[in-house]
């Protein structure tokens, strides 16, 4: 017989960053696994150093990080830890990012400005990542900005499994806040039992970020417990002037669903104060518990994800993940 037959089998190996520790823990321990110990600090000078504690040669290495704030710190350790990967010689390396740092910056709106989303996926693939894995993008056009494979998971089952469960016996609408995330309201309605649609006509000035005014709704929406989707809250403007806007227009109660909980601001006040009864998030990103409140319920994105690395690490459908009824 000709050739050499590898002495190892393959082997899985999570490693994760700083920011969202107790994901990738639940994540590791979903696999039936642990975390590889990791050193990271930074020096004096903020400059930051990362070390693995282990052999990582010839190693199926998964790398999570939550993009959460301050952004650049943890996207800069996530594309560290890449590096030393690459150097460490591990067979392929997979950047799980379950919130994309700059991904709304994913095209020009005017002159003179970066394609920041697509700047990170070239500052990934140079540090030496094989594919990238990330939940709900902003835009799905970012899955062409890697060169390589992406996996686009969606929060979307775990979120309207548990909003099904709870609400599902009410008179329900999906609301999307713009009209250009109707078709992702189109997949919640889908999931609920085809609830009707509406969305929220509202104009922005791209001059001034995190603001927009929500005009008028568009769809039936009076009487109705209306569900109110988005990717994400940053600073909960959009969303809780969306939410009031149902109120407004008739609608019976509004529940707020969005995988990404950034937060940022005044977001937390704005929330507890608008007209929503619940705000449903996932924890992409780790919120602290001063960021808490009685309206907020977070559900965990650990069975997705692991489903996701499993289904990678075995060299199956990734797709069939969402295929599957709830």
């Amino acid at each position: 017989m000709n050739g050499l037959k590898r002495a190892t089998e393959k082997n899985l190996m999570i490693f994760s960053g700083r920011s969202n520790v107790q994901l990738a823990e639940e994540v590791a321990y979903q696999l039936g696994t642990n975390l590889v110990p990791t050193s990271a600090y930074e020096f004096a000078n903020s400059e930051m150093y990362v070390r693995y504690e282990e052999s990582v040669r010839g190693s199926d290495a998964f790398v999570l990080q939550s993009h959460a704030a301050p952004v650049n710190e943890w996207i800069m350790e996530h594309l560290l830890m890449v590096d030393a990967l690459k150097r460490a010689s591990a067979k392929r390396i997979t950047v799980v990012m379950p919130y994309y740092g700059y991904s709304r910056q994913d095209k020009k709106h005017r002159g003179r400005e970066p394609i920041s989303a697509r700047l990170i996926a070239d500052l990934f693939k140079t540090a030496g990542a094989n594919r990238l894995m990330s939940v709900d993008l902003h835009a799905d056009q970012i899955q062409g900005y890697f060169d390589g494979p992406v996996d686009h998971l969606v929060a979307l089952p775990i979120l309207s499994k548990y909003v099904r469960k709870k609400y599902g016996t009410e008179r329900l609408a999906v609301v999307s806040p713009d009209a250009g995330r109707i078709k992702v309201a189109e997949q919640w309605s889908k999931r609920l039992g085809g609830a009707p649609l509406a969305f929220i006509h509202k104009t922005r000035d791209i001059t001034r970020p995190n603001e927009s005014v929500a005009n008028r709704v568009v769809g039936e929406v009076t009487g109705r417990t209306c569900i109110l989707v988005d990717d994400m809250i940053d600073t909960g403007g959009t969303i809780t002037k969306a939410a009031d806007a149902l109120i407004a227009a008739g609608a019976a109660d509004v529940i707020i669903a969005a995988t990404h909980a950034i937060l940022s601001g005044p977001a937390v006040d704005r929330l507890k104060n608008c007209h929503a009864r619940e705000v449903i998030v996932t924890n992409t990103l780790p919120i602290p518990s001063e960021r808490h409140f009685d309206k907020l319920t977070e559900l965990s994105i650990a069975p997705l994800l692991s489903q996701a690395i499993r289904a990678v690490f075995e060299d199956g459908s990734v797709t069939s993940l969402f295929e599957q009824t709830d």
